[in-house]
């Protein structure tokens, strides 16, 4: 008999799931600018929020006008 401790092994969560229960549970909100569900202006919007907080990726700065 294999014995594993509490938490390791048995149902695990898909991605989707995790990114709910954070949003729901600690107001942590996990989103891919790339996620069809969302508008242009939606993915915009999360591109600038991500350059602000994180800083420009290295394949956004290049041929970008704006520092």
């Amino acid at each position: 008999m294999r014995w594993a401790p509490r938490g390791f092994g048995g149902h695990r969560r898909n991605p989707e799931q995790v990114k709910q229960e954070g949003w729901l549970e600690q107001k942590v909100l996990v989103v891919s600018e790339a996620d069809p569900r969302l508008t242009w202006p939606e993915r915009e919007l999360v591109r600038q929020l991500g350059d602000k907080l994180y800083g420009m990726r290295k394949e956004a700065r290049h041929g970008r006008l704006d520092p």
